[in-house]
């Protein structure tokens, strides 16, 4: 009942942040062009803030756990890949497939991730660790579906599409971000108090922000046109891909901490990040952010019966 009610206070305000941000597109308050400039400026500012923020604030050499970090990069590839490839099979609508695909692979991690780990075991290093494996990849992935299956990758050969990919990457504000985080970790730079109180204040920004924009952006009747999708997409990121590769971690001898943030990594509601993502490169807002709405609501539920099976054979204490 603890972890139940912890997950709801979790999600639940998440949840209705958005709503606020719906609510005020319908009386007026926000309107297309807030819900454009917010996107364009989450993108390119406040996200890459956010987690230049938490990587840069871990000392990764100290925690550094090899096996762990090729397990969580591993399989966020193996659920990219698989998803993909099972888009182009059954998803007809091409419009659809980057969304879809990005959607139901890419985690909360950084978001949700840290506070779900710390209220079970109060400070912990390996919910960072597994966002330094994890989050470049979802980021890498992201672009790569996203330039692939986007509204304006219909006639452009392949090699243009390979280049349009390299540069996305390279450009991504989210994926420069990470590895300014990374260099800042790695070489132990500390920065004076001003300087972190003026990235921590930028980076506070990134969530709630997304949150509204999200809402604001939330078209109610083309996202029950996209129910299907929406409901598939959500099955994938909060119930197959932790029954498939669970499994495997306790396999490989993972419990307690790395096994939370495992779980995390694998079942926590799709990133409001995605939705920026999605409609700065041309793809399908609408089914993305029916997805981060529909996981976000639905993860209260889920999570909490992850964590009760995973308590419930001993891998977590």
């Amino acid at each position: 009942m603890e972890n139940f009610i912890y997950s709801i206070n979790v999600t639940f305000p998440i949840f209705l942040v958005m709503v606020i941000g719906y609510f005020l597109k319908q009386i007026g308050m926000l309107n297309d062009n807030f819900v454009t400039v917010a996107n364009r400026f989450n993108f390119k500012v406040t996200l890459p803030f956010m987690l230049f923020r938490d990587i840069a604030g871990v000392d990764i050499r100290a925690v550094f756990d090899l096996k762990y970090v090729l397990f969580c990069a591993l399989v966020s590839t193996a659920c990219f890949w698989l998803i993909w490839g099972g888009v182009k099979l059954f998803l007809k609508d091409q419009t659809m497939r980057g969304a879809f695909v990005q959607a139901s692979f890419r985690s909360s991690a950084a978001v949700m991730g840290l506070a779900f780990i710390q209220n079970i075991y109060g400070t912990s290093a390996m919910g960072p660790l597994m966002i330094v494996s994890a989050v470049p990849l979802y980021n890498i992935f992201s672009v790569i579906v996203l330039t692939f299956e986007g509204e304006n990758a219909s006639g452009v050969d392949g090699k243009q599409k390979i280049k349009e990919a390299c540069i996305g990457i390279a450009k991504n504000p989210i994926i420069l971000g990470i590895l300014a985080g990374l260099i800042v970790g790695l070489l132990g730079i500390e920065f004076p108090t001003i300087i972190n109180k003026t990235v921590n204040s930028v980076a506070q920004m990134a969530t709630p922000l997304a949150l509204i924009t999200i809402g604001a952006g939330f078209e109610g009747r083309k996202a029950l046109a996209k129910i299907k999708p929406t409901i598939a997409a959500s099955l994938i990121k909060l119930v197959i891909q932790p029954l498939i590769f669970l499994p495997v971690a306790v396999w490989m001898g993972f419990g307690g901490e790395k096994m939370i943030a495992i779980l995390i990594m694998l079942a926590s509601p799709t990133t409001p990040s995605c939705y920026i993502m999605a409609k700065s490169m041309n793809n399908d807002g609408v089914l993305t952010a029916s997805v981060i709405v529909t996981t976000t609501l639905l993860a209260a539920f889920t999570l909490t019966g992850w964590i009760f099976i995973l308590k419930s054979v001993g891998l977590i204490g």
